[in-house]
């Protein structure tokens, strides 16, 4: 099979290096950067490259990979439904799936191409492809989100494609479900992180701070022009996760203006066993 990937940054630069590395088949780079494709093809991430100024050249793929920019996804692929090969699979790795799903599926149907959005559930702090592994992908979560329409042989050949190059579990969702989901696991740990690091206790965090800290704070090291794409993209649902945390935070700053020892030790014990339980659960799917 030939596999397309647009956009060599930290996650379309992985699934290149990734396909490469553990499959046989035919690897395509394209991208906007020059610097980036003689890259690919110095480390052999891919076997042959496609410059953005030829988009006719995607039709040699059967599947192509869209991870460039959440905002430019929808665009780009309609500018370009055109010069997928008929019977081609397309899909984004985009965060946010309702909005992709609902502009991509039926346009791209009308030119016998199939859109199935899927969503890698890997990444770091860190963008681009000089940063991108051949083992990001290994024991993470692959979700897809296929419509009532979709070929299931077409979902078979993502579904395939994620556990030939690492990925130890593979979820067929609702593009709706998804992004509930995606708001309260992804989105709100950025949004958490991102105000935790604000207060101006950092300045003095030097020599005072450990594990906790760095858990915390890690998301925070992120690319905001991405991440403000994704948020927007899922405003209602990140909105309803934002609410149900300030709840919460105000529960626990109210007991403690309060001095109120026993709401808080009920408050901390609530957070401590649903933590066991969620852990509980994981470890029973995954082994």
């Amino acid at each position: 099979m030939k596999i397309l990937v647009v956009g060599l940054g930290l996650i379309g630069g992985s699934f290149c290096k990734a396909i490469k590395k553990y499959t046989t088949h035919h690897m395509i780079g394209m991208d906007c950067d020059d610097a980036t494709l003689e890259m690919a093809i110095a480390m052999e991430s891919v076997d042959e490259v496609i410059p953005m100024d030829r988009p006719h050249l995607m039709s040699r793929a059967d599947l192509v990979i869209v991870a460039i920019p959440p905002h430019k996804i929808v665009e780009f692929i309609l500018e370009n439904k055109d010069n997928f090969r008929k019977g081609a699979v397309v899909t984004d790795v985009c965060g946010v799936k309702k909005h992709i799903v609902d502009s991509l599926t039926e346009p791209l149907a009308e030119t016998g191409v199939e859109f199935i959005g899927s969503h890698p559930m890997a990444g770091t702090e860190f963008s681009g492809f000089s940063f991108s592994l051949a083992d990001m992908f290994v024991n993470a979560s692959y979700l897809i989100t296929p419509t009532e329409k979709s070929d299931p042989a077409k979902v078979e050949i993502l579904r395939r494609l994620a556990y030939d190059i690492g990925f130890k579990t593979v979820i067929e969702t609702t593009a709706e479900r998804h992004d509930q989901s995606i708001a309260y696991t992804s989105q709100l740990a950025h949004v958490v992180s991102n105000s935790y690091i604000q207060s101006p206790t950092l300045a003095k965090e030097k020599g005072f701070s450990a594990g906790s800290f760095l858990d915390m704070t890690r998301v925070a090291r992120l690319d905001e022009n991405t991440w403000c794409d994704l948020f927007l993209l899922n405003r209602e649902n990140l909105l309803f996760e934002i609410d149900q945390l300030m709840k919460h935070i105000s529960e626990h700053r109210d007991a403690l203006f309060r001095g109120d020892r026993e709401k808080i030790r009920e408050m901390l014990r609530k957070g401590r066993i649903l933590k066991q339980h969620n852990a509980a659960e994981k470890k029973i799917i995954y082994e």
